[in-house]
């Protein structure tokens, strides 16, 4: 996916605020935080959302699993946080690449929309 803005972080070619990588996950700081930690969490592999996942659910374990490191790093495991993985445009799916938001620092309020 060459114009896949995410897919440009995974390649180097644009820059981003990155808290944690492994082989298969990237972990960035969102350029318009909705919360005080606001952290981008991305499959390095290109899948277009969650409704492609199929065969590829092993990913999906380690982005909750960067998650919660990256919760516990920031200082907002204890106080709680919200992940979120929006499917598709109606849902607020901007990026048409799987990327999980990791939401925490403030209280959250439901329902979310």
């Amino acid at each position: 996916m060459e114009e896949c803005v995410f897919c440009k972080i995974v390649r180097g070619e644009i820059q981003a605020d990155t808290v944690m990588e492994t082989d298969e996950v990237i972990a960035f700081r969102d350029i318009n935080p909705q919360a005080p930690t606001h952290i981008q969490i991305i499959p390095r592999k290109h899948i277009s959302s969650i409704s492609e996942i199929e065969g590829n659910e092993d990913v999906l374990m380690r982005m909750v699993n960067v998650a919660n490191r990256i919760a516990e790093e920031e200082g907002i495991k204890e106080r709680g946080y919200r992940l979120v993985i929006n499917c598709g445009p109606e849902a607020g799916q901007s990026v048409m690449h799987l990327h999980m938001h990791l939401l925490g620092g403030r209280p959250m309020r439901w329902p979310p929309g």
